[in-house]
């Protein structure tokens, strides 16, 4: 188990060869990293990068972080699992030379939906689990997360793992940068 963050009892799901925590976390994703399942590209990839301590119940999940995005799919942002089947990832995505705030939800298959944000230097998100919905929400650049970017279905009363996720599946891998990361009871 690793300590950062302030907490204890984090652990890596697919651990990035590189990375380090010094009152944040900085990684450089591994190449050929993503999680997806099946749809429109009839593979599954369950190798991205998972920081995460698991959690039951009712709870918030807040974080901030920056990227060097380069190639195609570059990601990051948060991440709940219950297990290889059934997850939520969201943050930020490289798609067609632009970022986008980024939504995948997975039970069985994947779904994703994006929005264009620009280019902020940070983003924010705040992922909250209550009962059986988990809301995403997003910030830029220092900015609360309050734009709604999903709501979404996942089963209630089941431990997962949350945290915070990165993965490159195109290119060489990129630089992400976390500076915070809580988890919270609500």
């Amino acid at each position: 188990m690793i300590e950062a963050f302030g907490r204890s009892g984090w652990r890596w799901l697919n651990e990035p060869r590189s990375w380090s925590t010094d009152g944040g976390m900085s990684a450089h994703t591994d190449p050929d990293t993503d999680y997806w399942r099946i749809t429109h590209y009839d593979f599954i990839r369950d190798t991205g990068h998972l920081f995460a301590r698991e959690v039951a119940g009712n709870f918030r999940l807040l974080t901030t972080f920056s990227g060097e995005y380069t190639h195609q799919y570059d990601q990051a942002g948060a991440m709940l699992r219950i297990d290889d089947r059934t997850w939520i990832k969201t943050g930020v995505e490289l798609f067609n030379g632009e970022l986008q705030a980024s939504a995948v939800v997975t039970r069985e298959v994947s779904d994703w939906s994006v929005v264009p944000i620009g280019r902020p230097h940070s983003v924010s998100l705040a992922v909250e689990r209550i009962g059986d919905t988990v809301t995403v929400r997003y910030g830029l650049d220092g900015a609360a997360p309050e734009t709604m970017l999903r709501l979404a279905y996942f089963p209630p009363d089941v431990p997962l793992l949350a945290g915070v996720m990165c993965a490159s599946p195109d290119g060489p891998g990129c630089a992400i940068r976390f500076e915070r990361l809580a988890i919270e009871s609500v």
